[in-house]
């Protein structure tokens, strides 16, 4: 099952990120995550020393070595560079299962205290004044419209803080979204931007409070946020501490009941392949026209197979 944390940035997307992973993790789930922020934090946040190297290649930095892997023997599409980020699988394709045994799993996961970790990569000197950071993006796109997920399995991905998610069809491939928001006018005005435009497109939205002070912060969020309110979590001085080098104790019992709320609100989902396959075709044919033909000079509406249905029975298919 695939989950993305959104919110305001500072609200402490990051940081659920983190703790929900390792949640996972130390539940003894197979699970991926995936820094998908501009910021590309969620290994420090996992436990990583700030002068320490993450010790894998960022997805971005092997962009064109991923889509020929994905592309397999598809006739559809003929190179990596008629391949865009949002071209979907077809017949011929090559599928992902969550940490396979494949070259994308091999080169990109580093393990950080527990979580298998994966980085889109940061901005460098060569992006800058010539690229948007959804450029860094394309790849966890193209990783996600590829993975054949099932129950008990999890991707989580930290995104990009507000509304900016919603500059690519990224926010379509995730079965359940979570968005962090404070107990302040500012973050709530991010959750009723990205409940509007989930909601044009079906995709469910759950809120989870953060730094929660008390019963006035607990109904501010009642209020604004009313029954998409699933669970928060109170400021935590667990998290300070490892925020500051220190490991001590346990994570508070209220924060530690949070989490698994979240997980039960992601199993609770039911995976819909046809829904996610059609969102992703739509959104390929939108970027089709909008830009990617004129770019590779292609009609990249002919890369759509109208006969493939993903899921587990076109991964059996491949096999």
């Amino acid at each position: 099952m695939r989950v993305a944390f959104v919110g305001k940035g500072g609200s402490g997307k990051t940081t659920l990120s983190a703790l929900f992973s390792r949640h996972l993790a130390r539940s003894g789930a197979p699970v991926v995550a995936i820094d998908g922020d501009i910021n590309q934090h969620l290994a420090y946040a996992l436990g990583l020393d700030e002068d320490e190297n993450f010790g894998a290649p960022p997805l971005s930095s092997h962009t064109g070595d991923i889509k020929d892997f994905l592309r397999g023997t598809n006739p559809r599409i003929a190179s990596r560079d008629a391949m865009i980020k949002t071209t979907p699988p077809g017949r011929g394709s090559r599928l992902l299962r969550p940490l396979g045994d494949d070259e994308i799993h091999s080169r990109h996961v580093r393990p950080v205290d527990g979580v298998p970790l994966m980085v889109t990569g940061a901005f460098d000197e060569s992006d800058l004044g010539v690229a948007c950071y959804h450029s860094k993006l394309g790849a966890v796109e193209l990783y996600l419209n590829h993975l054949v997920d099932g129950p008990g399995e999890y991707v989580v991905v930290d995104m990009t803080a507000g509304a900016d998610a919603f500059a690519s069809g990224l926010f379509t491939r995730f079965d359940l979204t979570f968005l962090v928001a404070e107990p302040t006018r500012k973050g709530v005005s991010v959750y009723r931007q990205y409940r509007d435009h989930a909601a044009e497109f079906g995709i469910p939205v759950a809120v989870v409070g953060n730094k929660v002070a008390g019963e006035d912060d607990l109904l501010f969020l009642k209020e604004h946020v009313g029954e998409d309110l699933l669970a928060y979590c109170e400021h935590s001085s667990w998290v300070r501490a490892r925020e500051q080098g220190r490991n001590q104790g346990e994570l508070e019992p209220h924060n530690s009941h949070t989490l698994r709320l979240l997980k039960d609100a992601v199993d609770a989902r039911t995976k819909d392949w046809d829904a996610f396959q059609r969102h992703a075709v739509e959104f390929h044919l939108r970027n089709a026209t909008a830009w990617a033909d004129r770019a590779t000079g292609l009609d990249l509406a002919a890369q759509v197979d109208p006969d493939f249905r993903h899921g587990p029975a076109a991964l059996t298919a491949q096999v």
